[in-house]
């Protein structure tokens, strides 16, 4: 079994028993249900788990609950020899989206007690939308993604004690030793053509046919683009215009999206398709990461929506789209082909895995910095710029942006092939991107 973090989070807290029933939101495919599976079982003698997709495509039993009391015969029917007492019983919605109602149930759920609850879906941020009266006060969410690059690292092997050294020598500014070094970038490359679906890398650890894992990472891809059409008919073609451009815009010097050329209609504005880029981002195929000019903090306050690069959610994704089959360019870094775009994809999935905001540095005289990550115990900002080559010294955005004195900005990273882990005079940190994981 995949050892996911989230796994420790939903024992906690489930185990606390709080107030609140637990919501898991994620894109499809991430591992939501079988994670939530394991604790369950694990914890309650009596686990009960609807799938409320399978219902809506069969009986379509749970559509006409609008009460407690029809959800508890309807409960009944599918699970009544099941249900025991709120102490060692756990329900679990899976697929919750599709029945926006009992989104509002949930409160009511919750107040009548009668068993523990636990819920995930994969629109919830588009589903919450809709929802009539979103239950405030009675859930509690989590978001779960793919496998970060950590995740990925001890499903190859690599133990926590060894995991525990590395996070110690990246905190504390040190290099690893060339073995360690040699091994982790092995993993790294790896990771870009497996990336973090669960499906990928149980393919991989089971048998590293990267053919197979190729297959899965485009049914994915196309299972994405068919959720458009399920849950948003109106503007579906514009959804899929804008998901198509994703990867293609990841080969383009400044790699946002342009309003114009989603419909190819002169005029168009970011505002037109608010709509359409507010589907991708709440459902998960793809990472948001906002422009700001003037980085001070709290950087929400200055970022620009008209400004928006996307990135896909998953890298593994995203090579095979750019490479398809041709594993050497990932595996073997040559010197024509560029992986800058490639590289970023990573650092934004750790990033957001993560739980910090994506923002990066946009500005017509200076250029851009890839990602700026805030501070919040210093109420600072820390610009980040990720290297795929042997220029990664080079970097005139960085450096005009730690000259401004306006700025107020003491240190920086850049990330990058090389082993040693050193700082310069002007306060840029140059460390291996592997390191991303503990950022």
């Amino acid at each position: 079994m995949l050892y996911r973090k989230i796994g420790n989070r939903i024992e906690q807290y489930l185990k606390k028993g709080g107030n609140k029933i637990l919501l898991v939101d994620g894109a499809r495919q991430v591992g939501k249900s079988y994670i939530i599976r394991h604790v369950g079982k694990r914890l309650f003698k009596n686990y009960v788990e609807i799938n409320l997709l399978e219902d809506y495509n069969d009986r379509r039993l749970f559509m006409s609950a609008r009460n407690v009391e029809d959800f508890y015969i309807r409960l009944s029917i599918v699970a009544g020899g099941r249900l025991g007492s709120r102490d060692d019983t756990l329900i679990f919605l899976d697929e919750i989206q599709v029945y926006p109602h009992l989104l509002t149930m949930l409160k009511f759920l919750k107040t009548d007690d009668r068993f523990r609850y636990i819920a995930s879906g994969s629109l919830l941020g588009v589903a919450l939308a809709k929802t009539a009266s979103i239950p405030i006060g009675s859930i509690e969410t989590m978001h779960m993604y793919p496998l970060d690059f950590e995740e990925f690292v001890m499903a190859n092997g690599v133990g926590g004690e060894a995991i525990k050294y590395m996070k110690d020598c990246c905190l504390s500014r040190q290099s690893l030793d060339e073995s360690l070094h040699d091994k982790m970038m092995d993993l790294f490359k790896k990771y870009l053509i497996v990336g973090g679906m669960p499906d990928a890398v149980n393919i991989f650890i089971e048998s590293q046919n990267l053919i197979e894992i190729r297959r899965v990472q485009q049914e994915i891809y196309d299972y994405y683009k068919a959720d458009a059409s399920q849950y948003d008919v109106q503007n579906r073609l514009k959804i899929r215009n804008v998901y198509a451009m994703v990867p293609s815009n990841m080969t383009n010097k400044h790699k946002r999206i342009y309003a114009n050329k989603i419909e190819n209609k002169k005029g168009k504005r970011f505002s037109d398709y608010a709509e359409e880029f507010d589907y991708i981002i709440q459902s998960g195929i793809a990472l948001e990461v906002c422009a700001v000019s003037q980085p001070h903090f709290p950087l929400l306050e200055s970022s620009k929506k008209n400004l928006v690069k996307l990135y896909l959610s998953d890298v593994g994704i995203l090579t095979s789209l750019l490479y398809n089959n041709n594993f050497i360019p990932l595996l073997d870094s040559l010197p024509s082909i560029n992986l800058g775009s490639v590289y970023e994809s990573v650092v934004a999935q750790e990033l957001h895995a993560h739980s910090h905001s994506l923002y990066y540095y946009d500005n017509k005289k200076n250029g851009e910095v890839d990602f700026l990550v805030e501070r919040f115990d210093l109420l600072s900002v820390i610009p980040i710029e990720v290297k795929s080559g042997k220029d990664y010294k080079t970097h005139s955005a960085l450096n005009a942006f730690m000259s401004n004195k306006d700025y107020n900005v003491k240190s920086a990273i850049v990330l990058s092939n090389e082993r040693e882990v050193y700082t310069d005079a002007m306060g840029i940190t140059y460390m291996p991107v592997y390191y991303a994981m503990f950022i």
